[in-house]
């Protein structure tokens, strides 16, 4: 067995991002991106009007101006103001020839035709959207590397981009093992349990961005599960097997991955829950054997599948730690480090009840896991300790 600190460090020496590929802007919400983007055009195009009001020469503003006409935002045609006159102009519209300012509806009188203006305030360009002033022609729109939020898509579809380069999601398929699996909603009959270990994983790539997410079974028997696992990572970046990866008489998973060709990386890890992890790769496909008990799955997902699936998609752990004072004592036996469910809040941390691996109610009503050193027995009381604060 090897430690947790070993085990993360070996995952993260098999992974680098996947190889990037362009796709249309519309698609590319949540994604990073993979290459420098630049504006085309100079945004806004022209110069333009922030407000509803008049369209004048600023050196005109103390005479009574002559209206000539209007410019609508739209508007294919353009009009030229003289010395003397002034434009109707509306939000977004083309500013005239010869304007340089606009004065807000509210602030003229209008009489014999004629406008004059009630704004002392005024001043040069007041009310005038520069030409290139939200990005000039051929300027940094976004870096490699930034992350493409809702705003990022907005910003970048109004300056006219339609396709960008970008890391990709992973496609990960979830392989779930054994006979006594029956599915929510049908009644159970003798010895059988709900499935949910692909209920839960599934949710938890959803939450973070990732659609492509095939779901398999696979009985107890070494050649059905070589065969489903060949089939999965034939269109899988990411293969997730849940049970089957202990040493029991119906546990395959570790035969089954020698015989697709699968090089084990490392085999269980000295940690509770979730003990006999399994971790192995083939070209550049990332293969987890989780453990078949609920939080050991959810416990496993959060500790090395989530970061090698951020690593792939060139982001961030979405998993943060921080550092709280333990509420009450806790005791463990030494050599395991242990992963409790825990109550984060105002620094201070609380273990929950129904920490056996089997059970997912305390995980339920989890905000954090409490990582507790394999070497130590005892925790005291306002003890500092490592938290994992968990996606929300």
């Amino acid at each position: 067995m090897i430690s947790v600190k070993e085990a993360k460090h070996l995952i993260s020496e098999h992974i680098k991002a996947l190889n990037p590929i362009s796709i249309d802007l519309a698609k590319a919400s949540g994604h990073i991106l993979a290459a420098d983007v630049h504006a085309q055009y100079d945004i806004p195009a022209f110069s333009q009007s922030a407000m509803d009001g008049y369209a004048l020469k600023f050196d005109d503003r103390e005479k009574a101006l002559h209206l000539i006409g209007e410019m609508a935002a739209g508007t294919a045609t353009s009009i030229t103001i003289q010395n003397g006159e002034t434009s109707r102009i509306f939000t977004g519209a083309p500013l005239p020839k010869g304007a340089d300012t606009v004065v807000m509806q509210e602030k003229i009188t209008k009489a014999d035709g004629k406008i004059t203006l009630q704004d002392p305030n005024l001043k040069p360009g007041l009310n005038v959207r520069d030409k290139g002033s939200e990005i000039m022609g051929g300027a940094l729109a976004m870096e490699k590397g930034d992350f493409l939020s809702p705003a990022a898509i907005g910003f970048l579809a109004g300056i006219g981009i339609s396709e960008v380069s970008v890391y990709p999601m992973p496609k990960i398929a979830i392989i779930v093992t054994g006979k006594e699996l029956q599915q929510p909603g049908k009644p159970l009959e003798f010895g059988q349990v709900y499935e949910s270990n692909s209920y839960s994983l599934s949710a938890a790539l959803k939450h973070e961005g990732i659609e492509q997410v095939a779901i398999y079974g696979a009985d107890d028997d070494l050649g059905i599960l070589k065969n489903v696992l060949q089939t999965a990572m034939v269109s899988s970046d990411v293969v997730l097997l849940t049970g089957g990866v202990s040493v029991g008489d119906y546990d395959f998973v570790i035969e089954a991955a020698s015989h697709c060709g699968i090089k084990q990386i490392f085999h269980k890890v000295k940690q509770k829950p979730g003990k006999p992890l399994f971790f192995g790769t083939k070209d550049q496909k990332l293969i987890f054997g989780l453990p078949g008990n609920p939080s050991s799955v959810l416990s496993c997902y959060y500790n090395y599948v989530l970061p090698a699936i951020k690593t792939l998609s060139h982001k961030n752990n979405s998993v943060m730690e921080a550092q709280a004072r333990l509420t009450h004592p806790y005791s463990k036996p030494s050599g395991l480090t242990h992963f409790l469910k825990g109550k984060y809040e105002n620094g201070l941390v609380t273990p929950l009840s129904a920490q056996e691996s089997y059970r997912l109610s305390s995980f339920a009503q989890a905000n954090c896991l409490i990582c507790l050193d394999e070497t130590q027995e005892h925790f005291n009381k306002n003890d500092l300790l490592t938290v994992m604060i968990l996606p929300n």
